[in-house]
């Protein structure tokens, strides 16, 4: 298996073997985000692709139940080469269960509603999409290049082709100028998409990137950890929706993981306790957190 590059995946894909179908993003523009800078984007062909899927199979086509596909928003290619893989796949892999896949919101807004029930058809069962805000303000400081209405269309889209949604969201993104405005609108989109799991990251602010520089001329402010809190706090309190809401990722203070919205009021209280008593001991070290 060739793979170029730092491989990135989600956290729920850890046993899945890794395909890169993509090499970097597409868009590649974010000002925060520091995991494709170093890579020029293109689309692998399919004989790269099988040429993969060929070495490893024989090994372990026994045990690949769950296949990801990388890099940043593989979905962004055609589909005819979408299916390809996929049929490849389900070929090579008699036990594959399940395919998942980054994606931003132009690459679904590419595929027809048909195109990606399809896809769905085809194994293709969850799909991974950075929100990162609800806040237009905030999309358009950090050049997501999308809109808020667009990361809605793409969100339902995704769901309505019979697959599953998980979403990231970004702590501190807004920074303090503009974090609660950020964590309201944040819960808002949250609410109207509805998503089967929605991660909260908190924003690492990493040397080379645009918002690193922005922040060493002080025209970004990074909240504090408890001011992390108050607006992870402030998001959560406007999210309504009907699944996972978590914070266990590595680069946040207080890990959470919250069934909701059963748990919802539960959680509440759990930030509010830890902001009471604003003991830095309670908070995940810093030495710790990472992206």
């Amino acid at each position: 298996m060739r793979y170029e590059g730092e491989i990135y995946r989600p956290p729920s894909e850890a046993k899945s073997l890794i395909l890169q179908l993509t090499i970097g993003c597409s868009h590649n523009r974010c000002t925060f985000c520091p995991s494709y800078k170093g890579k020029r984007f293109r689309i692998r062909s399919f004989e790269e692709v099988k040429a993969d899927i060929d070495e490893v199979a024989p090994r372990l086509a026994p045990y690949v139940r769950r296949v990801f596909l990388a890099d940043g928003d593989a979905l962004i290619v055609k589909q005819e080469l979408l299916l390809q893989v996929l049929d490849y796949l389900d070929e090579k892999f008699p036990l594959l269960e399940r395919v998942g896949i980054y994606a931003n919101a132009k690459g679904v807004l590419r595929k027809s509603p048909e195109e990606l029930k399809e896809l769905r058809r085809r194994k293709l069962g969850i799909v991974y999409l950075g929100i990162e805000s609800g806040d237009q303000v905030v999309l358009d400081r950090v050049k997501k290049g999308t809109t808020r209405e667009k990361l809605v269309e793409a969100c339902l889209r995704v769901k309505d082709a019979g697959m599953k949604l998980s979403v990231t969201v970004l702590l501190g993104i807004g920074g303090r100028e503009r974090s609660k405005e950020h964590a309201v609108a944040t819960g808002e989109i949250l609410t109207e998409v509805d998503p089967h799991y929605a991660g909260a990251l908190t924003l690492l602010l990493v040397p080379g990137t645009p918002l690193y520089e922005e922040y060493l001329r002080g025209e970004f402010q990074m909240p504090s950890p408890f001011e992390l809190l108050e607006e992870l706090h402030l998001m959560l309190s406007h999210t309504e929706m009907h699944g996972l809401f978590t914070s266990n990722h590595a680069s946040n203070y207080l890990p959470l993981k919250v069934k909701m919205p059963e748990e919802k009021e539960e959680a509440l209280r759990a930030i509010e306790a830890v902001l009471r008593r604003r003991d830095p001991n309670l908070l995940r070290p810093e030495w710790y957190r990472a992206l």
